[in-house]
């Protein structure tokens, strides 16, 4: 699922662009969308502050308060990562309205500012948004992809009704190896774009190739990554747990022999870069 936030002002037209983008994607694929709103202002249940986004062709939406949230047909508490979590699930875009605090890729209308996202396009209100180059530019970056949208995807497989087994490694940002270190503040994650996609490539056919393995699926977040937060993502669909351990154990160790990923650490005395190991 590819992801853009879109953060301004109230006057600056953020939903005005999120129907926008939301009318055009919805041509390409399915939209889903995640609404900040403010709750000084009144938190609507019946959904109204959504609305315009379900008009414009979203297929689910979100709207998130600090205090409390409501969706088009779920029950239980979450937040913003929860949300795009299940977005990607069903959707192959996910617009986020209002969240200038994220590491995601953002459309910026105004003077407003981002802590980490980046900013693929600013204007100084909606209509002055080149729609086309924004969506241009968010083709050109990594999905977002989560444990639950991977497999999602592999159980879509036409292979899956020989499958009895799915395994998977999801592997975290640790904030301490041991009880005296410092904190680990936040990973960032940088790759050599081309190769890293090949060597990615490289993998996934070489484990495919196997008996009894229908779908591997791997993927490494880049950009900025916070303590407790997920890096990297090995799925496997497989005919039975033998095979799908195993493939998902040398997925993992492939992964980190040859594909060309650079971090820098970030703790609370210190930063330093390394290649990932």
């Amino acid at each position: 699922m590819h992801v853009l936030s879109i953060v301004g002002h109230p006057e600056t037209g953020k939903t005005t662009l999120t129907e926008q983008l939301t009318e055009l994607l919805s041509e390409r694929g399915r939209v889903g969308t995640v609404k900040h709103i403010d709750g000084g202002s009144g938190f609507d249940t019946d959904g109204k502050d959504t609305q315009r986004h379900r008009e414009a062709g979203a297929v689910q939406t979100y709207g998130i308060s600090d205090a409390e949230w409501f969706a088009t047909g779920d029950t239980s508490e979450l937040d913003l990562h929860d949300a795009l979590d299940r977005l990607g699930e069903r959707c192959d875009y996910g617009l986020v309205e209002g969240y200038a605090d994220r590491a995601l890729p953002t459309v910026v209308l105004g003077d407003r500012e981002v802590e980490r996202g980046e900013v693929l396009a600013r204007a100084p209100d909606a209509d002055s948004v080149d729609l086309g180059e924004v969506i241009e530019a968010l083709h050109e970056r990594d999905p977002y992809e989560t444990l639950s949208s991977l497999v999602a995807e592999v159980k879509r497989s036409p292979d899956e009704v020989y499958s009895g087994a799915i395994a998977t490694f999801t592997g975290r940002v640790r904030a301490k190896e041991d009880p005296e270190d410092e904190r680990t503040e936040f990973l960032e994650f940088e790759k050599y774009d081309e190769v890293a996609a090949q060597k990615m490539v490289e993998i996934r056919d070489e484990l495919e190739a196997r008996d009894g393995v229908y779908e591997v699926r791997l993927h490494h977040k880049t950009g900025v990554v916070e303590a407790g937060e997920d890096i990297v993502f090995v799925v496997v669909l497989a005919g039975h747990r033998t095979e799908a351990f195993r493939t998902v154990e040398d997925g993992i160790n492939r992964l980190k022999e040859i594909v060309p990923l650079f971090k820098k650490e970030v703790t609370v005395g210190e930063e330093f870069w390394a290649h990932e190991q």
